[in-house]
């Protein structure tokens, strides 16, 4: 694929951002536990977060394809901070496109700007994968809805300034036609929140939050009552290939340390690098991630033109995570014992990596997806 002008001088900025500011203390952040509030800030300033929002709100106005290929480059120096961008053009595109005009004039620019993190709430206890299978209640009182319940595995869940969470508002078998979405400030009272001990990508604060009779005012609904869940399933075609993308960044790094491991090393008077061996296995590796990008690329470049890629984009959900944690795991075994150290960041972008083969739907769900376009509803319409 052949970038514009505008492109490669995005792309070129994020990648010295990424190099220069991301890259040398990736490792180092994982034991803060938190984002570094002012590499957020820096990344609004850059232009790197949302960049496909409209110019209105402090957006560029760009394209798919565009934030993806910026997404990429940032992941490939930190792939939790990469989650910001990621989230935020996810969640701000259901904020510019059904939040009434006052509540996405406010939120939306500090998004942009990296002074405000908005999460998604829809993941609970009961319901991972059956997205649809959700028990937060909204109850409409007056000028306001009341929420009760818990959202879990929410990204962002301890420091994140707002929430835009999905909430039943029909009766329990209304299934996905009776959920409603809400932007939901988090400092309202009656929210609770916790922080897991996750095995990778920490900073980003993966935990739960609770609401307990929480008023909401009736303003922040986000579209019309009981038609959210159709509202965040349209961004999950979006958000999955970005997340390919991330897993990418993360696993190129890794091949590009290795590769040049290899020409430096030597071993029986010859350099790794000559040994078949050792060469071809970070030859297949770096095909495979080249090969899942150009499906990433295509995905985007279809939805950009406003034609069906849910198909594409199940297939680089899965493929993207798993590929990567296959080459970042070859890329760790290439540095021998030195790989083995945490003080090499390989071991780490194992882990981060490895959530997101769960994450926004696992390998078995996007393979059903698949088969789904492909075959029709017959083909999943008797799973149970």
């Amino acid at each position: 694929m052949i970038l514009n002008e505008e492109q490669r001088a995005l792309l070129d900025s994020a990648r010295r951002f990424a190099e220069q500011r991301l890259k040398p203390d990736y490792q180092k952040r994982e034991a803060s536990d938190k984002m570094d509030r002012s590499l957020v800030r820096e990344m609004g300033e850059l232009g790197l977060i949302a960049p496909d929002m409209p110019e209105q709100y402090g957006g560029l106005g760009a394209s798919g394809l565009t934030t993806g290929i910026l997404i990429e480059q940032i992941a490939w120096g930190d792939i939790n901070m990469s989650y910001v961008p990621l989230m935020a053009s996810l969640t701000g595109k259901i904020i510019a496109k059904h939040a009434k005009p006052a509540l996405a004039e406010y939120w939306l620019p500090r998004m942009i700007r990296g002074e405000s993190v908005v999460a998604l709430g829809l993941s609970e206890p009961r319901g991972g994968s059956d997205a649809a299978n959700l028990a937060l209640r909204a109850r409409r009182d007056g000028d306001h809805y009341v929420l009760n319940g818990e959202k879990t595995s929410i990204t962002f869940a301890d420091q994140a300034e707002a929430v835009t969470l999905f909430a039943r508002t029909g009766t329990p078998e209304s299934g996905a036609r009776g959920i409603s979405a809400f932007l939901v400030p988090l400092d309202l009272p009656g929210i609770q929140r916790t922080h897991f001990n996750d095995l990778g990508s920490k900073i980003i604060g993966r935990g739960s939050i609770f609401f307990d009779n929480v008023r909401v005012p009736v303003d922040h609904l986000l579209g019309d009552e009981n038609k959210g869940f159709v509202q965040v399933m349209q961004g999950f075609d979006y958000s999955r290939v970005l997340i390919a993308l991330q897993c990418i960044g993360s696993a190129q790094a890794s091949v590009e340390e290795a590769w040049a491991y290899t020409k430096e090393r030597m071993a029986f008077g010859a350099p790794l690098v000559q040994y078949q061996g050792v060469s071809f296995p970070l030859a297949e590796g770096d095909t495979m991630l080249a090969a899942t990008r150009q499906l990433c690329y295509h995905a985007l470049e279809l939805r950009d033109a406003g034609e069906a890629h849910t198909a594409e984009a199940a297939m680089v959900k899965w493929l993207g995570p798993k590929t990567s944690v296959d080459v970042i795991h070859q890329c760790l075994l290439t540095f021998g014992h030195y790989g083995w150290s945490m003080d090499l960041p390989h071991q780490q972008r194992l882990r981060d990596v490895m959530g997101l083969e769960i994450g926004d739907g696992t390998a078995q769900v996007m393979k059903l997806i698949v088969a789904r376009e492909r075959a029709g509803r017959i083909a999943v319409q008797y799973a149970k």
